[in-house]
């Protein structure tokens, strides 16, 4: 199976039948998305039921429209309905748990659905917890077991209000990968991030990968700024609009002399990349710039060797703070452009450092530059 989650499938692959996953949920961020999308992302080829215990089925279903998932379109989706018996109310769900509180019952029922079916996700781990107690545990090892047995992959939703740290600790040691989900704050919420926690089945530094929601879509990995940079004329607004989706730029007699904005949408990343104006009487804005971005492309005409040096300090103004870059190496279509090797050694950029060919022109290798940026932001 695969976790359906930008960044992740890449950073810890498939996942091997048999495992269990935990979502450790932020209270504040809304982080149920998570295991919709991961079920979503399998219910093509795996048969999937989600058990909800704190809300009805038929919201259970609006909010998977809600991200434009119509998954009762599938004969693979199906609901165990733990929550109807709580209020009183009649459900014809596939699986019904008409007594939530008896724990007896609720065993049997998941188990049932654990031999039924291969991915198994709970709504809300947290509020199994709230109603039963803390034995609902016990039963959640005995779950894990069967599906271990079972080839049957188990994922919770755990929102960690401040339980017990005993209570924490037991359903992350049950689990074999924790994947955090949390929020940014000063004061308010400024964002939100997911990041690996845990994974027994391979080895993963810890990466966090700021997100954003999106409707329909669901979860979209988000870099809320790329720096373009680069000298007067080298191609930095031709590149900001090669590679977005929308853009705009505040140009005088042909001569940027603001920001670019550009937006772009590319293998499941939300990315708003901003083009700096190449002229000296900007560069006090470089710094300022620099330090609120997460990269940085340095644009360079390959065929103007003598803006080299201007190239190398805009380069520096930006990255003062030891932000990734790549070299984006513009015009290479021309026929007095440089080769790699040379650019390299008259930049004198490390050999780590990605330099890029492309025609901002043509659009041709814009995205490559882009991947190395990528790249290097998430550690692939």
């Amino acid at each position: 199976m695969k976790i359906g989650i930008p960044v992740l499938d890449e950073l810890i692959g498939e996942i091997p039948l048999g495992k269990v996953i935990t979502y450790y949920i932020d209270p504040e961020v809304e982080g149920d998305v998570f295991s919709m999308q991961t079920l979503y992302s399998n219910l093509e080829k795996y048969k999937c039921v989600f058990i909800t215990s704190s809300m009805s089925p038929s919201s259970i279903r609006a909010r998977f429209r809600e991200f434009g998932w119509n998954v009762d379109e599938s004969e693979n989706f199906s609901i165990l309905d733990a929550y109807s018996g709580y209020i009183g109310d009649i459900s014809d769900e596939r699986y019904i748990v008409r007594d939530p509180s008896n724990l007896d019952e609720m065993d049997k029922v998941v188990s049932k659905a654990i031999e039924e079916n291969d991915l198994i996700v709970f709504g809300s781990l947290s509020t199994l917890i709230d109603m039963i107690g803390e034995e609902i545990l016990d039963y959640v090892e005995r779950w894990n077991k069967y599906a271990r047995i079972n080839d049957s992959v188990i994922l919770y939703n755990f929102v960690a209000w401040p339980y017990d740290s005993r209570i924490v600790d037991t359903i992350k040691d049950l689990s074999n990968a924790v994947i955090e989900v949390g929020g940014i704050y000063h004061r308010v919420i400024l964002g939100q991030y997911y990041g690996i926690l845990k994974v027994d089945w391979k080895e993963v530094k810890g990466k966090a990968v700021l997100f954003k929601l999106v409707k329909p879509g669901g979860i979209k990995a988000y870099i809320p700024k790329i720096l373009v940079t680069g000298p007067y004329n080298a191609g930095k607004s031709t590149f900001v609009h090669a590679i977005s989706c929308r853009a705009v730029s505040v140009d005088r007699l042909g001569t940027t002399v603001a920001l670019d904005h550009g937006h772009v949408e590319y293998k499941r990343f939300s990315i708003d990349v901003f083009g700096t104006p190449g002229q000296e009487r900007f560069d006090p804005i470089l710094r300022i710039l620099g330090g609120e971005a997460l990269g940085v492309i340095l644009i360079i005409d390959s065929t103007k060797p003598e803006d080299f040096p201007r190239a190398k300090q805009m380069l520096e103004a930006t990255t003062k703070f030891g932000l990734p870059y790549v070299v984006a190496a513009n015009k290479r279509d021309l026929p007095n452009a440089l080769g790699v090797d040379e650019i390299r050694k008259r930049l004198t950029v490390p050999k780590e450092v990605p330099i890029v060919p492309c025609s901002a022109v043509k659009k041709e290798g814009v995205f490559d530059v882009l991947d190395a940026l990528l790249n290097l932001l998430i550690g692939g």
